[in-house]
């Protein structure tokens, strides 16, 4: 993490159990992790791991059945849920893999939405809105529908959406799995220049190992656990902007290019 950042997130050997009829999921077992402000963490693992349950009690869109998650120094859990809500709405911002807008709603109505929910006038909610459609390259598509614009554009306006309210934390579930390689390569860069230290995180779930390795951290996430975790330098950060989306675990571009080593032990030792 950043030397620098302080720490918004922790969580303390967080456990979540469900039940599932008869059958008991540990979904999450014993995790301990800081994330620091103006921090890009990436978490990465198989369907099943546990990594999206993780990612929800980050986003206080769930509590731990143990442990405790804490931001900015706030226990969730002990939150009711008027104040869980309200900190997802003002404090949160979400990215999800199929957008998530509302179809009879223009972009620019869209992204608009938090602020009429918070009380802003429709006319100032307007104005902050097609400055952060401008900021995502989209103020040209503020009158489209949904249907009008691709996925890309689309996922466009949802990251406007989700800075609009000035967030300190963007939760991303699989932002680029609905996209092709070339947009989805643009999301990410959009996404990676979004992290400020002192004043907004990225935490990303994703299938995708070329996704992943745009973080400063990469968190690989089994069975309800952390397997490692690897740490991204920028020279590699960068490398990963320019190059080609790469073969599942072959570590070569689809433009032939070989990809950048991280930090890791492991990454150095096969390269």
């Amino acid at each position: 993490m950043p030397s620098s950042g302080m720490i918004e997130h922790e969580l303390e050997n967080v456990t979540k159990v469900y039940q599932q009829g008869k059958r008991t999921v540990e979904a999450v077992r014993g995790v301990s992790l800081q994330i620091a402000s103006g921090e890009f963490v990436s978490i990465m693992g198989p369907s099943g791991s546990g990594k999206s349950t993780l990612l929800h009690l980050l986003g206080a869109l769930d509590t731990p059945t143990s442990g405790r998650v804490i931001f900015h120094g706030r226990d969730l859990q002990a939150m009711s849920d008027r104040e869980r809500s309200l900190l997802r709405r003002t404090q949160l911002g979400f990215v999800f893999q199929f957008f998530n807008l509302l179809p009879t709603l223009t972009a620019v109505e869209n992204v608009t939405l938090p602020l009429l929910l918070a009380g802003e006038s429709r006319r100032r909610s307007r104005m902050r809105a097609l400055a952060g459609l401008e900021r995502v390259g989209l103020l040209d598509r503020a009158d489209h529908f949904p249907d009008e614009m691709s996925g890309g554009e689309m996922q466009r306006v949802a990251i406007a959406r989700a800075l609009i309210t000035e967030p300190q934390v963007v939760i991303c579930d699989e932002p680029t799995g609905n996209l092709d390689s070339a947009t989805g390569q643009e999301i990410l860069a959009l996404l990676s220049s979004l992290p400020e230290e002192g004043k907004r995180s990225v935490v990303m779930v994703t299938h995708d190992v070329h996704a992943a390795r745009f973080g400063h951290r990469l968190i690989h996430f089994r069975d309800g656990l952390i397997e490692r975790i690897e740490t991204i330098s920028r020279s590699a950060r960068n490398a990963y902007e320019n190059v080609a989306e790469p073969h599942e675990d072959d570590g070569i571009g689809r433009n032939g290019a070989e990809m950048p080593c991280t930090d890791s032990a492991e990454a150095k030792s096969e390269c």
